[in-house]
């Protein structure tokens, strides 16, 4: 969609079909958009007049393009590719011409000599790596920069056109290195200059205008998955490299969880004119808020309310274009002059939508948990509902555990506040948004008093909300969440029924089958396969003979994060015992499912969960 943020016009609607179109940027003088698009079956790169018409196809690429930006003069574009070790740019052009039939594989055995062989969504690794190249975008001819084993990721450009900044780790040993530097590429002599330590992870880098300072995000890992993202400044003149928000206990970036916004990207720090100043989204007790700073190391909010700014870009002055979400309202495009405060909305996509349906209210409490410990929750009302009628409660776990709930639209939600359910959601202790030390305080505490978080919450909301019946309440989540249902319904009776999904069940197999499996287990729950019995205690399956509730088990055939063998040991061992439980196994879907799966498969998912609770709760 394209809209004038001159005029008060309706957002005209620029692609067609049922193909994902993605990560449109224009080009820098303002005369065409370039895309991502599936169009032709794999992602490959489009470009389209300002004024409309019939996109041009950019790149031909067997494995497609995975990212791009312009250059300043807007006469190239960088893109992302995936190059087996021999094969240069120019063999997946010609591979790609050859007809269909000589592309036919022959089944072969997949070998397998390191530990991050897999990765959800991607698939098994196929022996290629992410190498940058270099697009004419008058002659469409491409130059390779890259080389060599080893993923690089596209960053950003540098105004004077010299250097391509790029992410990336060089260390030989890729199964025990967790590490992401930042590197200036050199266009014309290719060589890489490295700018970080090798003692952290950092990307999102953007040059400031005039191309003195490199803005980025990230952090030396202190508490590994767990640390909080920072914002950091690397002079290239001083060769300094400094962190701005190291006494601030606020997350850089976006981590409200939302099933709803589709591309949503990442985009890091966006600099203003004067070279001094920039902004940056940041999470904060539910939020995600947008911020200024400046090189002096002020920070403080441009704009902070109750509500999920999932999206910004700026044009260096004063004008800021948002895309906001809040719990009743899906999302739209606002802008917001920056010195004034003033916001206006510019666009409103799901009007006709809305005109026939009712979303639900939230309300946000916090309450006291273990340890003196204060925890946000909310809750959703059922639509239209009464406070003289009493109505079922639905508990909902969020995954991660480092994510957070938040003011944001959730399409799940919303659908089971419809059948008439009060949806109640809270960020334990190990969520992102209310600093280091509670996010952190989940790790090897799986099952502890994040449990007891979720229990107080359950409690405070029946004292507080007097529309809930206390008799009918279930339980949900997914991923973290997933385990987390497991491991509720294997210590309480309290819910009648409970829908798990995506979830962990048995920490000693996922050890070996989950593509992270190895090190994530051994940052969070803090021990390996030389302590089975630390691993068995903290996995529900140990408790099934406790588990009397009627479970729903929800899990993708395609999910590697969370293989399905956990929710299939899961079936079985229940199953064994007679009780009550039902298995959805979903095809050709990954551990984001509920997130950015196929339509149809959403849907469905979303129709066994309403039916599972409505005819057991």
């Amino acid at each position: 969609f394209v809209k004038d943020l001159t005029e008060d016009t309706q957002a005209t609607q620029w692609t067609f079909g049922k193909n994902r179109n993605q990560s449109a940027k224009w080009s820098p003088n303002g005369d065409s958009i370039a895309f991502l698009s599936n169009r032709t079956g794999s992602m490959q790169l489009f470009l389209m007049s300002e004024k409309g018409g019939e996109a041009r196809q950019l790149t031909f690429f067997e494995n497609g393009v995975s990212n791009f930006i312009w250059s300043p003069d807007g006469e190239k574009i960088a893109i992302s590719l995936s190059l087996k070790e021999d094969q240069t740019i120019q063999d997946l052009e010609k591979k790609e011409k050859k007809k269909d039939e000589e592309q036919a594989k022959e089944v072969t055995a997949l070998v397998v000599e390191q530990m991050k062989y897999k990765s959800d969504g991607e698939g098994f690794w196929k022996g290629t790596y992410k190498h940058i190249g270099v697009l004419d975008v008058a002659t469409g001819e491409v130059e390779q920069l890259t080389t060599g084993k080893t993923d690089l990721h596209l960053q950003s450009w540098s105004p004077d056109g010299k250097y391509i900044a790029v992410a990336g780790d060089l260390s030989e040993d890729r199964d025990d290195s967790f590490l992401m530097d930042v590197f200036l590429l050199e266009v014309d002599t290719k060589e890489l200059h490295k700018k970080t330590n090798s003692n952290g992870f950092f990307g999102s880098v953007t040059w400031s205008p005039n191309g003195r300072y490199l803005a980025m995000t990230g952090h030396n890992r202190e508490f590994e998955n767990a640390t909080l993202t920072k914002l950091w400044i690397y002079d290239l003149e001083e060769n300094s490299h400094t962190c701005l928000t190291n006494e601030w206990d606020v997350i850089v970036g976006d981590y409200t969880i939302g099933d709803f916004q589709q591309g949503v990207a990442n985009v890091g720090v966006l600099w203003a004119n004067d070279n001094h100043s920039f902004y940056f989204q940041a999470t904060d007790n539910g939020n995600t808020a947008l911020y200024y700073g400046n090189l002096d190391g002020e920070i403080y909010p441009a704009l902070l309310d109750n509500q999920h700014i999932y999206g910004v870009t700026i044009d260096g002055d004063d004008l800021a274009v948002l895309a906001i979400s809040k719990p009743d309202h899906p999302g739209d495009l606002y802008s917001l002059k920056v010195t004034t405060g003033e916001l206006k909305r510019l666009t409103n996509v799901n009007e006709k939508v809305l005109e026939e349906i009712s979303l639900s209210p939230v309300e946000s409490f916090w309450f006291e948990s273990e340890g003196g410990l204060t925890v946000q929750g909310w809750l959703m009302f059922p639509t239209n509902f009464n406070n003289e009628n009493k109505y079922p409660l639905l508990l909902e776990v969020h995954g991660g555990p480092h994510a957070m709930y938040g003011n944001t639209y959730m399409h799940e939600f919303q659908t089971l506040a419809a059948e008439g359910y009060a949806v109640l959601f809270t960020n334990p202790r190990g969520s992102h948004g209310y600093g280091q030390e509670f996010v952190n305080a989940v790790r090897g505490d799986y099952g502890g008093n994040d449990y007891n978080d979720l229990m107080n919450a359950v409690d405070f909301a029946l004292e507080k909300f007097s529309l809930i019946d206390k008799e009918r309440m279930g339980v949900t989540g997914g991923s973290y969440g997933g385990f987390m249902t497991n491991w509720i319904v294997g210590h309480t009776d309290r819910f009648k029924a409970a829908v798990t999904q995506r979830s962990i069940s048995n920490w000693i197999s996922f050890y070996g089958v989950s593509d992270i499996g190895y090190y994530f287990t051994e940052w969070q729950i803090q021990s390996d396969l030389s302590d089975i019995h630390t691993l068995w205690k903290h996995s529900p399956l140990a408790y099934v003979d406790q588990m009397k509730t009627p479970l729903l088990i929800l899990h993708s055939e395609k999910d590697y994060r969370c293989p399905i063998e956990q929710a299939e040991q899961l079936f079985i061992a229940l199953k064994r015992q007679k009780k009550k439980t039902k298995f959805l196994r979903f095809p050709e879907a990954n551990h984001e499912l509920s997130r950015s799966g196929h339509p149809k498969l959403r849907l469905e998912r979303l129709n066994a969960i309403t039916e599972w609770f409505n005819e057991y709760v």
